[in-house]
């Protein structure tokens, strides 16, 4: 909960944790600003041929990701030692500018 609270001190919007993003599937984000449509995934295994990394999991990860963006969600991939790094806070803060704007330009 520390990387829901940090994000939330830097820009003021909600974080869930284990978001269930998809109206049929049971997909979760592991941490999203849902009101921004703003979905964070920590992938783990990089370098351990862990679960994301191998055939199977690749593929289901890969239908996750093109079935959020066809809902219009942003998504931001991290690795673990990644995720509580000023780079990805960055990331998140860009992609909330970048939702203000379009939003705006609506």
């Amino acid at each position: 909960m520390f990387f829901c609270k940090t994000i939330e001190a830097e820009t003021g919007m909600k974080v869930v944790k284990e978001y269930a993003f998809h109206p049929t599937r049971k997909w979760r984000f592991d941490y999203c600003i849902p009101e921004a449509m703003i979905a964070i995934e920590v992938e783990g295994g990089a370098y351990t041929q862990g679960r994301h990394t191998r055939g199977k999991g690749f593929i289901a990860d890969m239908d996750k990701y093109n079935e959020a963006a066809i809902l219009g969600w942003c998504l931001i991939r991290v690795t673990p030692d990644k995720l509580m790094t000023s780079k990805t806070i960055d990331m998140i803060k860009k992609a909330l500018d970048k939702r203000v704007i379009d939003e705006y330009l609506k």
